[in-house]
């Protein structure tokens, strides 16, 4: 890394991105299907608008530093530090109006997750984290102003005392959802949708478990930092690194990841 402000610089990376997001939220915006007959998978103009103004913000300063994106892909994803960005993570949800989706912006070093931020601009809420820490940023509970405190996990000794969160269970690979339906089976409350922000409720002690499949890095790579900080768990459904995606599973407690990791097994 060089010299540069590198809080800042991942706070203006969310500035210019909400530039380009919020003049088409909750507006009669068209969205075009990528997956072109499979499962509808939206893109929009504000995905597409804000992805391209991060990664020229990015160039600009980083010139060796590679970049993933969803929505104009890899560039030297070989390089000692890689950003990692969804630039409307939950677009499905940003198409119906509802706030629960986020700008993701990660970084990775040497293939590990080491910082992310998701970026809410339509509640003006920011969770970052460096895997060692966490933080919430938003609006001042009384009065005007700023407001930013630490995330926490919460504790939770078993599944039947947990809340579990999945974007949709429809979402689960139909090979998986049996083991799927053993975890939900046990908990004491299941949430559908949510997108990144369920993993951001857990990093702040609302929720207990996460558990999704078929992520790619750029759905996980900037919320493992997160969790990670408030004091919590991310891996794959196997128990290794999650920085490549797939089957996921996020805890806040380990002794409900373990409880829930041998019940998706």
């Amino acid at each position: 890394m060089t010299a540069v402000d590198f809080e800042k610089f991942v706070e203006h990376l969310a500035e210019v991105s909400a530039e380009a997001i919020m003049p088409f939220f909750r507006t009669a915006l068209a969205a075009e299907d990528k997956a072109r007959g499979g499962a509808f998978d939206p893109v929009t103009e504000a995905d597409r608008g804000a992805e391209a103004a991060m990664r020229r913000l990015i160039q600009e300063t980083f010139p060796s530093h590679g970049l993933i994106g969803e929505e104009f892909g890899s560039l030297h994803d070989d390089a000692e530090y890689v950003w990692v960005l969804d630039p409307i993570d939950g677009t499905k949800s940003f198409i119906c109006g509802f706030p629960t989706w986020g700008t993701l912006i990660g970084l990775s070093h040497r293939g590990a997750p080491v910082y992310g931020l998701m970026n809410q601009p339509f509640t003006r809420e920011r969770f970052s984290g460096d895997g060692r820490a966490a933080f919430w940023r938003g609006p001042a509970r009384h009065g005007n102003g700023v407001e930013k405190r630490p995330l926490k996990t919460r504790p939770c000794a078993d599944l039947s005392h947990a809340t579990l969160m999945t974007t949709s269970p429809l979402l689960i690979d139909a090979g998986l959802r049996e083991n799927f339906s053993r975890v939900e089976n046990e908990v004491r409350l299941s949430r559908y949708g949510g997108d990144c922000y369920a993993y951001c409720a857990l990093a702040a002690g609302h929720v207990d478990l996460v558990i999704e499949t078929n992520l790619n890095p750029y759905d996980i790579v900037a919320l493992i930092p997160i969790v990670e900080g408030a004091g919590g768990i991310v891996s794959t459904w196997g128990g290794e690194s999650a920085a490549k995606g797939g089957a996921i599973i996020a805890a806040g407690d380990r002794r409900v990841y373990e409880a829930a990791l041998a019940a998706l097994a």
